[in-house]
Protein backbone atom coordinates (compact mmCIF):
# COMPACT_ATOMS: atom_id res chain seq x y z
CA UNK A 1 0.00 0.00 0.00
CA UNK A 2 1.39 3.41 -0.97
CA UNK A 3 2.55 5.29 2.15
CA UNK A 4 0.87 9.13 2.32
CA UNK A 5 2.38 12.23 1.50
CA UNK A 6 3.28 12.47 -1.84
CA UNK A 7 6.57 14.16 -3.30
CA UNK A 8 7.92 15.35 -6.40
CA UNK A 9 11.56 14.13 -6.93
CA UNK A 10 13.57 16.29 -9.69
CA UNK A 11 17.39 15.52 -9.62
CA UNK A 12 17.83 14.42 -5.62
CA UNK A 13 20.74 15.60 -3.64
CA UNK A 14 23.91 14.02 -4.21
CA UNK A 15 25.20 12.50 -0.33
CA UNK A 16 28.08 15.29 1.39
CA UNK A 17 30.71 16.82 -0.33
CA UNK A 18 33.75 14.97 -0.66
CA UNK A 19 32.02 11.60 0.64
CA UNK A 20 34.02 8.37 -0.27
CA UNK A 21 30.86 6.58 -1.06
CA UNK A 22 29.23 6.18 -3.89
CA UNK A 23 26.56 8.25 -4.70
CA UNK A 24 22.63 7.86 -4.29
CA UNK A 25 19.94 9.11 -5.87
CA UNK A 26 15.93 8.53 -5.71
CA UNK A 27 15.19 6.71 -8.73
CA UNK A 28 12.12 7.95 -10.15
CA UNK A 29 12.64 11.55 -11.34
CA UNK A 30 10.13 14.50 -12.18
CA UNK A 31 7.50 12.88 -10.89
CA UNK A 32 5.12 12.45 -7.47
CA UNK A 33 5.68 9.57 -6.27
CA UNK A 34 4.16 7.36 -3.02
CA UNK A 35 5.24 3.76 -1.93
CA UNK A 36 5.09 1.93 1.31
CA UNK A 37 7.05 -0.11 4.05
CA UNK A 38 5.83 -3.35 3.07
CA UNK A 39 5.72 -5.88 0.06
CA UNK A 40 4.13 -8.83 -0.30
CA UNK A 41 6.39 -12.32 -0.13
CA UNK A 42 9.67 -10.80 -0.01
CA UNK A 43 11.69 -7.32 0.51
CA UNK A 44 11.08 -4.81 -2.17
CA UNK A 45 9.22 -1.56 -3.08
CA UNK A 46 6.61 -1.06 -5.18
CA UNK A 47 7.14 2.97 -5.75
CA UNK A 48 4.12 4.33 -7.35
CA UNK A 49 3.56 7.29 -9.91
CA UNK A 50 2.14 7.96 -13.43
CA UNK A 51 2.80 6.25 -16.39
CA UNK A 52 5.97 7.16 -18.44
CA UNK A 53 7.94 8.74 -15.68
CA UNK A 54 12.08 8.14 -15.27
CA UNK A 55 13.29 5.05 -14.02
CA UNK A 56 17.21 6.02 -13.48
CA UNK A 57 20.13 4.26 -11.94
CA UNK A 58 20.31 5.11 -7.72
CA UNK A 59 24.31 4.95 -8.25
CA UNK A 60 26.87 4.90 -10.24
CA UNK A 61 27.38 1.14 -11.97
CA UNK A 62 27.02 -0.74 -15.05
CA UNK A 63 24.28 -2.51 -16.49
CA UNK A 64 23.97 -6.41 -15.39
CA UNK A 65 20.20 -7.41 -17.20
CA UNK A 66 17.64 -5.50 -19.65
CA UNK A 67 14.45 -7.69 -20.55
CA UNK A 68 13.29 -5.60 -23.27
CA UNK A 69 10.46 -7.98 -24.07
CA UNK A 70 7.13 -8.81 -22.03
CA UNK A 71 6.64 -12.63 -22.14
CA UNK A 72 4.23 -12.50 -18.87
CA UNK A 73 1.19 -14.04 -19.58
CA UNK A 74 -1.23 -14.73 -16.72
CA UNK A 75 -2.08 -18.47 -17.69
CA UNK A 76 1.56 -19.96 -16.96
CA UNK A 77 2.69 -16.69 -13.96
CA UNK A 78 6.28 -18.10 -14.72
CA UNK A 79 8.12 -16.28 -12.01
CA UNK A 80 10.77 -15.05 -14.39
CA UNK A 81 8.63 -13.19 -16.14
CA UNK A 82 6.49 -11.34 -13.76
CA UNK A 83 8.64 -8.31 -14.58
CA UNK A 84 7.73 -7.58 -17.62
CA UNK A 85 10.34 -4.72 -19.36
CA UNK A 86 13.40 -4.51 -16.34
CA UNK A 87 16.60 -3.47 -15.43
CA UNK A 88 19.10 -4.25 -13.35
CA UNK A 89 22.21 -2.66 -12.39
CA UNK A 90 25.21 -3.55 -10.57
CA UNK A 91 26.63 -0.27 -8.53
CA UNK A 92 30.39 0.75 -7.79
CA UNK A 93 28.88 -0.62 -4.12
CA UNK A 94 28.61 -3.77 -5.09
CA UNK A 95 24.47 -4.19 -4.72
CA UNK A 96 22.38 -5.07 -7.32
CA UNK A 97 19.65 -2.17 -8.09
CA UNK A 98 16.83 -3.89 -10.21
CA UNK A 99 13.33 -2.05 -11.39
CA UNK A 100 10.65 -3.56 -12.97
CA UNK A 101 7.25 -2.93 -14.40
CA UNK A 102 8.76 -0.61 -17.42
CA UNK A 103 7.25 0.85 -20.26
CA UNK A 104 10.25 0.99 -22.40
CA UNK A 105 14.02 0.70 -22.06
CA UNK A 106 16.34 4.20 -22.48
CA UNK A 107 18.61 3.88 -25.90
CA UNK A 108 21.79 2.36 -24.93
CA UNK A 109 21.16 0.52 -21.87
CA UNK A 110 22.45 -2.80 -22.91
CA UNK A 111 24.26 -5.28 -20.62
CA UNK A 112 27.66 -4.24 -19.38
CA UNK A 113 26.95 -0.42 -19.96
CA UNK A 114 28.31 2.12 -17.59
CA UNK A 115 25.55 4.38 -16.08
CA UNK A 116 26.09 7.26 -13.94
CA UNK A 117 23.83 8.01 -10.63
CA UNK A 118 20.68 9.59 -11.89
CA UNK A 119 20.87 8.50 -15.72
CA UNK A 120 17.25 7.49 -17.35
CA UNK A 121 17.22 3.49 -17.78
CA UNK A 122 13.91 3.19 -18.56
CA UNK A 123 10.25 4.79 -18.36
CA UNK A 124 7.70 3.42 -16.34
CA UNK A 125 3.93 1.38 -16.80
CA UNK A 126 2.49 -1.45 -16.48
CA UNK A 127 4.72 -4.41 -17.75
CA UNK A 128 4.69 -7.79 -16.46
CA UNK A 129 2.27 -8.74 -14.04
CA UNK A 130 1.40 -5.05 -13.23
CA UNK A 131 -0.88 -5.09 -16.08
CA UNK A 132 -4.10 -4.73 -13.67
CA UNK A 133 -2.19 -2.98 -10.70
CA UNK A 134 -1.50 0.81 -10.07
CA UNK A 135 1.35 1.89 -12.11
CA UNK A 136 4.61 1.58 -10.16
CA UNK A 137 7.97 0.31 -10.94
CA UNK A 138 9.15 -2.72 -8.68
CA UNK A 139 12.45 -1.65 -7.22
CA UNK A 140 14.89 -4.89 -5.79
CA UNK A 141 17.82 -4.68 -3.94
CA UNK A 142 19.99 -7.74 -3.77
CA UNK A 143 23.98 -9.27 -4.41
CA UNK A 144 24.82 -9.92 -8.10
CA UNK A 145 24.14 -13.68 -9.18
CA UNK A 146 24.70 -14.93 -12.14
CA UNK A 147 21.88 -14.31 -15.01
CA UNK A 148 18.40 -15.15 -14.82
CA UNK A 149 18.37 -15.51 -10.82
CA UNK A 150 15.25 -13.74 -10.64
CA UNK A 151 14.15 -14.81 -7.02
CA UNK A 152 17.67 -12.77 -5.68
CA UNK A 153 17.16 -10.07 -8.33
CA UNK A 154 13.68 -8.97 -7.64
CA UNK A 155 14.74 -8.16 -4.32
CA UNK A 156 15.74 -9.51 -0.49
CA UNK A 157 16.43 -6.68 1.19
CA UNK A 158 14.00 -3.59 1.95
CA UNK A 159 14.98 -0.68 -0.07
CA UNK A 160 12.27 1.94 1.67
CA UNK A 161 14.88 2.97 4.38
CA UNK A 162 17.11 3.60 1.58
CA UNK A 163 14.34 5.21 -0.52
CA UNK A 164 13.59 7.20 2.38
CA UNK A 165 17.12 8.57 2.86
CA UNK A 166 17.44 9.58 -1.12
CA UNK A 167 14.73 11.21 -1.12
CA UNK A 168 15.68 13.09 2.01
CA UNK A 169 18.74 13.98 -0.17
CA UNK A 170 21.04 11.77 1.99
CA UNK A 171 23.21 10.00 0.68
CA UNK A 172 23.04 6.19 2.09
CA UNK A 173 24.22 3.15 0.85
CA UNK A 174 22.41 -0.34 1.31
CA UNK A 175 25.70 -2.07 1.00
CA UNK A 176 25.65 -3.53 4.68
CA UNK A 177 22.81 -4.36 4.34
CA UNK A 178 22.84 -6.37 1.64
CA UNK A 179 26.25 -7.84 2.75
CA UNK A 180 24.69 -9.41 5.51
CA UNK A 181 21.59 -10.55 4.01
CA UNK A 182 23.67 -12.94 1.17
CA UNK A 183 26.03 -14.20 4.53
CA UNK A 184 22.67 -15.08 6.20
CA UNK A 185 21.70 -16.89 3.04
CA UNK A 186 24.72 -19.30 3.23
CA UNK A 187 24.75 -19.26 -0.80
CA UNK A 188 25.15 -17.48 -3.58
CA UNK A 189 21.53 -18.96 -5.16
CA UNK A 190 19.82 -19.74 -1.93
CA UNK A 191 16.67 -21.86 -3.37
CA UNK A 192 13.26 -19.85 -3.92
CA UNK A 193 11.02 -20.78 -0.99
CA UNK A 194 8.36 -18.02 -1.62
CA UNK A 195 5.91 -17.45 -4.67
CA UNK A 196 7.83 -19.13 -7.40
Amino acid sequence: MPAPGPATNKDPAAGPAGSRSARHVFPVRGCRVSYGHSHSYYPATDIFTDPGCAFAAATDGVVDEVSRVDRWDAASDRGADRGGLSVSIIGTDGVRYYGSHLQSIAPGITHGAKVRAGQLLGRIDNSGDARTTPTHVHFGLSWPTSSGVWWIRRGLVYPWPYLDAWRAGRNLSPARAVQAAHAAAGSDIPLCRIRC
